[in-house]
């Protein structure tokens, strides 16, 4: 939920206010609920918020009682009951699961951080002087910030900061807090580092009680996304992942006596929109098709850019109908549950089956890899189009017991030997689930199974032909050389937008294939 902007003066500095307003209001789309504001003398926090937990209590910046230190969070704290339980009785005032992570710093310090399990990029500020920001160790939550020796700015978009301190903006790394005595302090890391991975003889398989952990875990991770206090909903693209992620949630909500919501994208006849129609069929679920048509896919395509700020051809190709299906939802939910997550712990992408990963080690190196990147790019992109529209995605996959739980397994089962497919051993923990030409269907991009992905390359090889061919465009300043047609097209867009912020600071020294 949420976005959040803040910030920190030493001695010398003086926190410009009309500044801070000015970026809180351009992003104003992460929280069209409520606007809160706190200035202090050495701090400035400002909130927009997307009213989910404790809807009508909830209010942001959140005081403790004596009204001394403030905070303002961006995401969900999923251990938040816990965490309360532990409190002295009537110290906890609100609903709000961001008021556990404040009274939990309070009384035992900026390492209580660690303590949290959830998503969140959250702000403390103290009548004191003192401050606490921290993002989330993988990074679901976007943060932003300039660090400076007067005054230190944070915000959850690019597009908050003024255009001539653009230059100097950097991405927050995940897994860190910052406090204005101590500057960066890493409390975790994106993949907990006590995780071995148990290795097996490639002729040995995985048993009823192996499958058995790995579904709990799921299962689990998936209900305490379903922590809500409005509407939740599934984005169903047609592919194993989200189907998973409907699976279980649509169990849940018949539990509760609720029929789960879930909606997909794509183009006439694609093959994600066929397959989120048969999932939805078997599960009960009440499906929402967005029909995706050249047009609309070539309109949004600008709009795309923007809303991600990012240029990655991968990432807009799935952002255009990501933004075409989240438009959809938020007039029917405030929160969304999402796939990310499950290629990066399974060896969902089909470059990772290439002879270079045959090694055992070498794959789960790039699975690790790949989650400690996952902030720049896919979940940059899940966040920007959802929240572009006031609604608020949740990635199961990413839940930390999960996390351990998969990448502890033999990196052998997740490799295609024996001529089974990618995720075979995710795919058995949920053989019944779902029907069998969904569980066992093959991966495609969710972009090119939309069908936006074909649209979109067609755009940029017309654009391409109509300057003469060979079109280059400008190299992007401390960014990478731009690698197709596409990418230049993309990278046009966002220059028009971003010009002034540096590529490899604020998305990552890398980019997809």
């Amino acid at each position: 939920m949420c976005g959040i902007v803040a910030a920190f003066a030493t001695t010398d500095g003086v926190i410009d206010k009309d500044q801070c307003e000015r970026m809180l209001d351009r992003i104003q789309h992460r929280g069209p609920d409520d606007t809160g504001v706190i200035a202090l003398d050495s701090a400035w926090l400002g909130h927009q918020r997307l009213s989910i937990m404790d809807v009508s209590g909830g209010h942001q910046p959140l005081a403790d009682p004596d009204h001394t230190t403030w905070i303002v969070g961006n995401g969900e704290i999923y251990n938040y009951r816990g965490l309360n339980a532990d409190l002295p009785d009537g110290l906890v005032r609100t609903k709000s699961d961001t008021e556990a992570a404040l009274h939990v710093v309070m009384r035992t310090g900026p390492a209580a951080v660690r303590e949290l399990n959830g998503m969140f990029a959250f702000a403390m500020a103290s009548a004191d002087g003192s401050g606490l920001v921290a993002r989330d160790p993988v990074g679901v939550k976007p943060l932003y910030w300039i660090e400076d020796e007067q005054v230190t700015l944070f915000a959850s978009e690019l597009r908050a900061f003024d255009v001539e301190d653009r230059p100097r903006v950097t991405s927050f790394p995940p897994g860190c807090l910052w406090t204005p005595a101590t500057g960066v302090v890493r409390y975790a890391n994106p993949v907990p580092v006590e995780v071995r991975p148990a290795h097996r003889a490639p002729t040995e398989g995985w048993d009823d009680d192996v499958l058995g952990e790995l579904r709990d875990a799921v299962v689990t991770a998936v209900r305490r996304r379903m922590m809500s206090d409005v509407g939740v909903g599934v984005f169903l693209s047609g592919g194993l992942d989200s189907a998973i992620v409907a699976a279980v949630a649509a169990k849940e909500a018949a539990r509760r006596g609720e029929v789960l919501p879930t909606f997909a994208v794509g183009t006439e006849n694609s093959g994600d929109l066929a397959a989120a129609r048969t999932v939805a069929a078997f599960i009960g679920s009440d499906h929402h098709e967005v029909l995706a048509t050249p047009a609309s896919i070539e309109t949004a395509l600008d709009e795309a850019v923007e809303v991600i700020e990012h240029f990655d051809p991968a990432l807009v190709r799935s952002s255009v109908p990501n933004l075409l299906l989240a438009r959809e939802a938020s007039q029917k939910v405030k929160v969304v549950l999402t796939g990310e997550g499950a290629d990066e712990l399974f060896a969902g992408y089909s470059y990772m089956h290439g002879e270079e990963f045959d090694e055992p080690d070498v794959l789960h190196a790039e699975l690790v890899r790949n989650l400690e990147g996952l902030h720049h790019l896919n979940l940059q992109r899940c966040d920007r189009t959802t929240m572009y529209y006031g609604l608020e995605a949740r990635e199961p996959f990413l839940d930390t017991d999960l996390v351990r739980t998969a990448l502890a397994l033999p990196p052998e089962w997740k490799q295609r030997t024996g001529g089974r497919p990618e995720k075979a051993v995710l795919r058995e923990a949920f053989t019944g689930w779902l029907p069998d030409e969904v569980l066992w269907r093959t991966k495609e991009q969710f972009g090119d199974g939309s069908g936006a992905g074909v649209v979109l390359a067609a755009l940029a090889a017309a654009k391409a032909d109509a300057v003469g061919g060979g079109w280059v465009g400008e190299v992007p300043t401390d960014g990478w050389a731009l690698r197709s047609e596409e990418e230049v097209l993309y990278f046009e867009i966002w220059r028009r937008h971003f010009r002034g912020i540096r590529p490899t600071a604020t998305l990552g020294a890398f980019a997809t294939a």
